[in-house]
């Protein structure tokens, strides 16, 4: 049931400098905008309410932590109102990229205008606390549509849809993404099945895609996450060239603890330490899934 009074904490307001920059054109491929509420209203039937994180939050973090892009995924607190996020990509000015989320009734017209605004894909939750599985009906329609737009889906898992939804991922026909390593619990180790099945699936099919972020969701919680290192590395080895990687600031419905996101850019220096890999996770692999010049 959703529960708007649901709160989220926010941010850690102190971020650490990285112990090392980043490279020039690295992209944070998964941040979030909230609000401002009194310009950008939450949708009423989310499932959580989160502090406002504007635009001029999202720009000073990527400014102090050296990000030059970035993708901008609709949160579900937003629902189909992707305005906010179109508004930040808009005073970005070619900074950022977007990802949306949509319904049954979006038309043709609204597809092209939020392709004009600089999004390049969908994302349908199936987590069990952002309220379950979609319409499945729906979910086929949309990405029917938003394949001739070239764009691709974004899909936010629990680690157990990866084992149930095996028949639905093998059908997808346009690239698809993974989010936060499916979610899986560092605490059941690399030999769990829904990660051996998200190895197999990104060894095997071309068309997927992941995100080596949410060290945080992975991890048994404690910082530095240092437990998601061996499934973030394990997934940059088998697919160099379809991984991701984000901050996903502002971190909505952490229970455990609230990541520093300059400690977050120190893990991710650990878990891929090769400059050659680093390159393709964070500028070629965005630059290419995301449509940057």
């Amino acid at each position: 049931m959703n529960d708007p009074s649901k709160s989220c904490l926010p941010p850690d307001p102190n971020p650490t400098r990285p112990a090392q920059a980043l490279p020039a054109g690295s992209c944070d491929a998964h941040c979030h905008v909230f609000g401002p509420a009194n310009r950008f209203p939450y949708a009423a039937d989310r499932s959580y309410t989160p502090p406002d994180a504007p635009y001029e939050h999202l720009v000073a973090l990527h400014d102090f932590l050296g990000f030059d892009r970035g993708v901008i995924v609709q949160a579900s607190c937003h629902g189909t109102d992707n305005t906010a996020m179109l508004d930040a990509i808009a005073r970005g000015e070619g900074r950022y990229r977007g990802v949306a989320i949509v319904d049954d009734g979006i038309d043709e017209k609204g597809l092209v205008a939020l392709n004009d605004g600089g999004v390049r894909g969908v994302r349908f939750n199936f987590v069990q606390h952002l309220g379950g599985r979609p319409d499945m009906k729906v979910f086929w329609r949309v990405l029917d549509r938003i394949a001739e737009m070239g764009w691709h889906v974004v899909l936010h898992l629990d680690a157990n849809d990866i084992v149930e939804l095996q028949d639905t991922l093998s059908k997808i026909r346009i690239p698809f993404v993974i989010d936060h390593m499916g979610r899986v619990q560092a605490v059941r180790g690399v030999e769990q099945e829904p990660f051996r099945l998200l190895v197999e699936l990104m060894r095997d099919n071309p068309l997927a895609w992941v995100k080596v972020c949410g060290a945080e969701r992975v991890s048994v919680g404690k910082k530095p996450f240092d437990d998601a290192i061996p499934f973030a590395s394990k997934l940059i080895e088998t697919a160099p060239d379809r991984v991701l990687w984000g901050t996903d600031f502002p971190h909505p419905n952490i229970s455990k603890d609230m990541p520093n996101d300059g400690g977050l850019v120190d893990l991710m220096f650990r878990f891929c330490p090769d400059e050659d890999l680093r390159k393709r996770l964070l500028i070629d692999n965005p630059a290419r899934l995301y449509d940057f010049a």
